[in-house]
Order: C-alpha cells, then sequence, then structure tokens
C-alpha cells in the first residue's frame, strides 16, 4: 500500500499540487486520472521520488519515503517497477537484454538465476518466443510488454504506468490493460496508473482519483464512476466519450 498525505507542489510560484491525499491500495489497479495538465504525472513522479513535495508525506506500507535517508530510499527504489509512457528500451539490446538489464545493475542473483527470471518474466507477458530480437523488431504492444516485464523483473512490490496506452489501437490498449491487471492480482503488487483513456477507467479502475487543476476532487471505482454527480468528472468522461468515438 502506498499513502500521500496532503502533498503540495508548487513550480516558480505556480501551484500544481494542492493538498493531495491518496491510499493505493496493495493487490489493485489503483487510477490517477484527469485532462493534460491536471497534475497526473507530477503527482506520479512525487510518488516515485523524481519530484520533491514542498510539504506533505509519502508512505510505502508505511515507511516514510520522503523522511527517508538515502539508503532507506533506494532500498524503496529496488521495490518499484516503473513502466514509461514510451517504452524507453535500449535500441541497442534484445528484449531479453533490456528486461536483464535491472538485475544487473541491482541484484546479486547469479548468472543463471538472471537467465531464469528474464525467461520467467518474458513467459508471463508471452514472450519468451521475442527474447532474441530488438526493439525494432517488434511492435509498439509487444514493446509495451517488454516494458512490463523489465517492470517486474526484480519482483516488484509497486508498479507505476505511465499511459501504458498511449499511441496503442484499441485491441492492444486492451490487452495491455487486461495483463497489467492480471499481474496486479497474481503477485499482489501495489499498482499505480495513470492515464486518461476511459476503456481503462472502465476496464480495470478498481480505485480511481481523479484530478482537476491539481486537486483531488473525486474517488471511487469503476462501478459507480458513471453515476458521478461531479460536474468536472461528468465533463471528462463526456469529452473522453467523444474522442473515443471519433477514433473508432
Amino acid at each position: 500500500m502506498i499513502e500521500c498525505k496532503n502533498i503540495n507542489k508548487a513550480f516558480n510560484g505556480k501551484q500544481i499540487l494542492t493538498d493531495i491525499s491518496a491510499t493505493f491500495e496493495q493487490g489493485k489497479t489503483n487510477l490517477i486520472i484527469g485532462a493534460s495538465g491536471t497534475g497526473k504525472s507530477v503527482l506520479l513522479k512525487t510518488l516515485v521520488g523524481l519530484v520533491k513535495p514542498d510539504s506533505g508525506s509519502i508512505l510505502y506500507d508505511n515507511r516514510d519515503f520522503t523522511a527517508a535517508d538515502k539508503d532507506e530510499k533506494q532500498e524503496i527504489r529496488r521495490e518499484i517497477g516503473m513502466l514509461f509512457q514510451g517504452g524507453a528500451l535500449f535500441d541497442s539490446k534484445t528484449v531479453a537484454e533490456n528486461v536483464l538489464f535491472p538485475l544487473d545493475m541491482l541484484s546479486d542473483m547469479s548468472k543463471s538465476e538472471k537467465a531464469d527470471r528474464v525467461q520467467f518474466c518474458l513467459q508471463r507477458v508471452g514472450l519468451d518466443h521475442a527474447a532474441h530480437l530488438m526493439p525494432s523488431e517488434i511492435s509498439g504492444g509487444m514493446a509495451k510488454r517488454v516494458g512490463i516485464a523489465r517492470a517486474i523483473v526484480m519482483n516488484s512490490k509497486y508498479l507505476f504506468c505511465d499511459e501504458p496506452n498511449s499511441g496503442l489501437d484499441p485491441q492492444t490498449s486492451i490487452r495491455i490493460d487486461n495483463l497489467i491487471q492480471e499481474i496486479t492480482h497474481e503477485f499482489n503488487i501495489t499498482t499505480v496508473v495513470v492515464t486518461h483513456d476511459m476503456n481503462s477507467m472502465l476496464e480495470i479502475g478498481e480505485n480511481i482519483i481523479f484530478m482537476f487543476k491539481g486537486q483531488k476532487i473525486w474517488e471511487g471505482t469503476k462501478e459507480v464512476i458513471l453515476g458521478t454527480t461531479v460536474e468536472e468528472l461528468q465533463n471528462f468522461i463526456f469529452a473522453s466519450k467523444l474522442i473515443r468515438d471519433m477514433k473508432n
């Protein structure tokens, strides 16, 4: 479980996050939704320590990440997996070498143990047949699955996904959503997904927070989101549906 308490952040005098408090539950897909410029990405970067909040605290299973010293923060970071928006694969490394990279950097496993772990993770995302391929030889959806394999290769307790469906067609997006949710449940991970995709909201939104102008103004689940009476959220859902219908 991850908790953020009263998080505030401003850049050059402009308030970006205002008094954000939220709980991201273990074993669930926790979504942060909202239009562009609402502070979703800044909140994500704050949660993983790339941005330091001006005030407030972030707790990883009751460990205060914001107040931790360098060694304590490094220990928590070893438990974090990241799926980046663009995949962020190394062009010069094979699929298997991309997944292996965190193990080489952070693990004291033997060479054979690393190979077994890479094979397991690639098999789990359905890409064991593509281990020898280069990123230029695989599709965008496959690249996202490689990214997921790399994100969980260290037995991550926490998984952060930044717009995982960006640039993907609807069918591939659903596959990626389902894979993220399956892995979350299977390994009991605390998963946080930043997205503006309405299909994701309705498919895997087990715990959703909606941000508007740097504030959290709604929290709930996929079962109740369409019945919201919050005007800003209604407008966001309606606009998202229009965009989705136009794409389809």
